[in-house]
């Protein structure tokens, strides 16, 4: 463990400004802990408060403007991506566009403490054209309160940080095989997360081909869009429904029987924001809905109809 412990003294700087990038990258490998014990040990004078804020928080903003130009060159597709590789894919769905399009660039002073936030935010913030001196500003100022609520927290707590390391040391191999464990625990955690919604999403969601058949048989299935309005000017399925998720209160936010066929469609190829639709309607006692496999995506490679904003009777 000493010669980890000698790692982190001699490149620490190195160390932080590495996770931090990879982290806002998008990769699942935690930085706000190594930002607080890097703090606690600058207490000894080992490491430069300033330095380590100023690193960390030009690695966070390279890694934002990445994805900033990336949404800027590719749009949407960005988002797409993010959700395809994302180990919590509940992240990267409606309620994390929702907050951007309503708050703006102000959303980013708070990104960075929302899993699976600031990458979207970022994307999103290109692909709207946010001005990207806006765009800086606001990011700079979110990655300094993010990381400077963790140096705070490494040099409030600094004794108890150093006794753990201390520990940590004395037990030599095991203390890294401890971290190497809990790490991948971490890591397993969002694994299996991502693993059973996406097995549930596949027992229960319908094709576009089998809903585009549901109509042509006149069974008159309720179609719920749940997208937000930054996906909805490309068009949407003839006769679905726009849906606020916050407006599912009661067993009859639908005012339709429990038992009538609902079928819920978004953009995210993980179906994500449907599929949360879908589990709420459940439980406020709704019997048949499914998610729509591939959402408006899979609706549109199908060669089916759309109905664009303004065509609604």
């Amino acid at each position: 463990m000493q010669w980890l412990m000698n790692i982190i003294e001699q490149h620490g700087l190195g160390l932080v400004f590495l996770n931090v990038l990879i982290e806002q990258l998008g990769a699942p490998i935690p930085a706000y802990p190594t930002l607080v014990v890097t703090s606690a040990l600058a207490q000894a004078g080992r490491f430069s408060i300033p330095g380590l804020l100023g690193l960390a928080v030009l690695a966070a903003l390279i890694a934002d403007v990445l994805w900033f130009y990336a949404g800027r060159r590719y749009g949407r597709k960005v988002m797409a991506t993010l959700c395809r590789v994302s180990l919590s894919p509940d992240s990267c769905v409606r309620q994390t566009e929702g907050v951007y399009l309503r708050w703006g660039a102000k959303s980013l002073l708070v990104a960075k403490f929302i899993p699976g936030f600031a990458s979207v935010a970022s994307a999103m913030a290109g692909a709207l054209g946010t001005d990207i001196r806006k765009f800086m500003w606001y990011d700079m100022l979110g990655a300094t309160i993010w990381i400077g609520s963790a140096l705070l927290l490494g040099s409030l707590f600094s004794s108890t940080i150093g006794e753990l390391l201390a520990t940590l040391d004395a037990l030599g191999r095991w203390g890294l095989l401890i971290l190497a464990v809990l790490l991948a625990l971490f890591i397993a955690r969002k694994a299996w997360q991502r693993h059973a919604f996406l097995r549930m999403i596949r027992q229960i969601r319908i094709s576009a081909d089998e809903l585009y058949c549901l109509i042509q048989d006149g069974a008159n299935p309720l179609i719920l869009d749940v997208r937000s309005d930054f996906y909805r000017t490309d068009g949407s399925i003839p006769g679905s429904v726009l849906l606020d998720e916050q407006n599912l209160q009661g067993p009859q936010s639908l005012s339709i029987e429990l038992g009538h066929e609902v079928v819920v469609y978004c953009s995210c190829p993980n179906d994500a924001s449907a599929a949360r639709v879908v589990q709420r309607l459940k439980s406020l006692g709704y019997t048949h809905v499914r998610p729509l496999h591939g959402g408006i995506d899979a609706w549109v490679a199908a060669g089916h109809p759309l109905e664009l904003l303004g065509q609604a009777q």
